[in-house]
């Protein structure tokens, strides 16, 4: 069974962590909600959903044993995306799940906000909510690094390059999500849970 784990912190945009979750369960895809940005058990969204986690990131990481989740994912919102952005060692375990091949997600304002730090988005193609494009852009030679060669890509729903899959915003959330799981599960189940989605 492919996994995907998502991580939340306090602050995160409801419609663009459910909406995926949702999806992803749908397709039979094992999805994991780990709080993390300081968040233990329960975290709660910008608009006030909370939402009970499975695991806080610490417990995440240690229960691994090294094994990497086929894709990680992380929504938008703020102040969600910067409180996921100040968490190192999620930051850091972005960046491994990347170096791995494995499928890194981000959606809104977290492909400025926190990928534009881990050097994830060195050299792609990717999109973010409209005007956060430079969110991520610092005077440090490190933070200019890590987005050399990077180019955003304005007014499309989501960017696929490689293993990097990015997002406009809470708008965008079904698509988005139903290119996760045809990434994860397939062309035929992505078009079956549209189909459905659009019957009921």
């Amino acid at each position: 069974m492919k996994s995907c784990a998502v991580f939340l912190a306090d602050g995160f945009e409801e419609i663009e962590a459910v909406t995926v979750i949702d999806y992803l369960r749908r397709a039979q895809v094992m999805v994991p909600i780990i709080a993390a940005g300081g968040a233990d058990t329960v975290v709660t969204g910008a608009h006030g959903l909370s939402v009970h986690v499975d695991l806080p990131l610490a417990r995440y990481l240690a229960e691994l044993n090294g094994a990497l989740p086929d894709a990680a994912y992380i929504p938008g919102g703020m102040p969600g995306a910067a409180n996921l952005a100040a968490d190192t060692a999620l930051c850091t375990f972005l960046t491994t799940c990347f170096a791995a091949g494995k499928i890194v997600a981000a959606l809104c304002a977290a492909p400025a906000v926190v990928l534009s730090q881990t050097g994830i988005l060195r050299g792609r193609r990717y999109t973010c909510y409209p005007g956060m494009e430079r969110a991520g852009d610092s005077s440090s030679a490190s933070a200019a690094d890590a987005m050399q060669g990077s180019i955003s890509v304005p007014d499309v729903p989501f960017v696929t390059d490689g293993n990097v899959v990015t997002g406009r915003g809470p708008g965008c959330a079904e698509q988005f999500a139903m290119e996760l799981v045809r990434l994860l599960s397939g062309e035929d189940i992505m078009q079956r849970i549209k189909a459905e989605s659009i019957q009921r």
